[in-house]
């Protein structure tokens, strides 16, 4: 299946933005230049890479493919789409071209897991204890989740959603994007969120 992804795709750079395989991403499109992308998008196969912006226009070496879901063009002229996320890739290098918007020659086989399915990574105690950090993490960053609807998704879709809308530094999140394997995005995610909420009191679980 892979191989069947485009090796050339438009890439929309966006700071602090990361987005990560089976999570939907809402957009809101109105510079020219993304309007011309997701047009161009919505008239060939619906897809498109979304990547963290750096300095100086330069952006991140690891991104995401998306496939636009859902779409609406307002009467104001913007379209709003829901990116439903595929696979990571790697930045090659960046196609010259006469558009606007910009376009990278990519590579997915490094993250070729993505796209298949896998069994549960946590036992329940492990699960449970994720959550309840999890929780707290949020609760005290003033984020609000339904989480009875966040039990029904898979233990892979629940880590990559909690790695998305996260409250953690853009570099924090780069390093659970560009961690290869679920249990190494597991295990980094659990580390960062008990740094944030560090409590000699509580007892750890190692995920194995």
């Amino acid at each position: 299946m892979i191989n069947n992804l485009p090796k050339e795709i438009p890439i929309f750079p966006l700071d602090g933005v990361i987005f990560f395989p089976k999570t939907n991403l809402p957009l809101n499109i109105f510079e020219q230049r993304y309007l011309d992308l997701v047009n161009d998008c919505l008239k060939k196969d619906r897809l498109m890479g979304m990547i963290q912006s750096k300095n100086n226009n330069e952006v991140y070496e690891v991104g995401c493919l998306g496939k636009i879901n859902e779409y609406e063009k307002t009467s104001d002229g913007r379209i709003l789409l829901s990116l439903g996320g595929l696979v990571r890739f790697n930045i090659k290098n960046e196609i010259k071209n006469s558009k606007k918007y910009r376009e990278f020659k990519v590579d997915y086989s490094k993250f070729s897991l993505d796209m298949q399915k896998r069994e549960s990574l946590m036992s329940q105690d492990e699960l449970s204890y994720f959550i309840q950090k999890a929780k707290k993490f949020f609760n005290k960053n003033g984020i609000m989740l339904n989480w009875n609807e966040f039990k029904k998704l898979d233990q892979s879709q629940q880590i990559n959603t909690l790695s998305m809308i996260a409250p953690v530094s853009n570099g924090e999140k780069q390093k659970l994007l560009e961690s290869v394997t679920e249990k190494e995005k597991t295990k980094t995610l659990l580390n960062i969120v008990e740094f944030y909420l560090y409590d000699s009191s509580n007892e750890k679980i190692t995920i194995q």
